[in-house]
């Protein structure tokens, strides 16, 4: 197994390619090993997607079992992994500081940070203090002795209203502020993506795995993105066949859900090693 130092270093260079590459989100273990094996470069947690593995609500999670599940994705797979850390479990800057060094005390070579607040009355942060949050989670790992990718995210399009011209505004300040990596998951367009990439000096992470959105990999790297990640994606679209599997046998007593289904050998061989 390759130590933290060097997962981390891997994962750095992997922003550093001139094409982008895709880091698909697993949402237990052995989803993590199935990816893995596929023979993807690294790994991010999705919060959504583990929450609703456990049948809860996402953001319902404590940070507690939000770091116990990241622990286990890394020792799950010889990749580098990226959190998804939500808000940092806090308002106060100083909560979020402290979420990211115990993150990085997982084994992790990233996370990230958002600015949503979690409450409908007011779902994203006032500036000032979003971004003074993204200066405490880099405060928090600039002294570590390898580097830690800190994503920061503007959660704009998500929760807050499709506002370009302020998610720019916020990305670049969170740039100065100290991310390594801006993400604006909800960008549907290659214009709005392209964008943000124009705006800014630091490696782009975008979402796909969007219903009605169809960029490929291959419409995203020329517009400068480097990173692509799928959120929830993969978890809905597993409990998206489960649904329809569950919804035949009840509605009309049939089970035709196996022909589509990885066979037992196939998916004993891959968790084998």
């Amino acid at each position: 197994m390759r130590t933290q130092r060097e997962k981390a270093i891997a994962f750095k260079e992997l922003h550093e390619r001139d094409s982008a590459f895709i880091i698909p989100n697993p949402y237990d273990i052995g989803t993590a090993r199935l990816l893995s094996h596929l023979g993807f470069e690294a790994l991010p947690t999705t919060s959504a997607g583990y929450a609703f593995s456990l049948g809860k609500r996402d953001y319902t999670l404590t940070r507690q079992q939000v770091l116990d599940h990241a622990t286990q994705i890394v020792a799950a797979t010889d990749l580098p992994v990226s959190a998804d850390l939500e808000g940092g479990f806090g308002d106060d800057p100083e909560i979020v500081k402290d979420t990211m060094r115990l993150a990085a005390a997982t084994g992790l070579a990233g996370g990230s940070i958002e600015d949503a607040t979690g409450r409908r009355e007011d779902p994203i942060y006032e500036h000032d203090l979003a971004v003074e949050r993204v200066r405490a989670a880099a405060e928090a790992v600039s002294t570590l002795p390898f580097p830690f990718m800190l994503t920061a995210r503007c959660e704009n399009y998500l929760v807050g209203g499709a506002d370009l011209k302020n998610t720019i505004e916020r990305l670049q300040a969170y740039q100065e502020a100290g991310a390594n990596v801006l993400y604006a998951p909800g960008l549907r367009s290659k214009e709005e993506i392209a964008s943000v990439v124009s705006s800014v000096d630091r490696p782009v992470n975008v979402l796909m795995g969007l219903q009605g959105v169809q960029l490929t990999l291959g419409d995203l790297s020329p517009l400068g993105v480097k990173r692509v990640s799928v959120g929830s994606g993969l978890s809905r679209a597993a409990l998206g066949a489960f649904m329809r599997a569950a919804r035949e046998m009840l509605d009309k007593g049939g089970f035709s859900f196996a022909e589509d289904a990885i066979s037992y050998r196939d998916i004993s061989e891959m968790l084998e090693s």
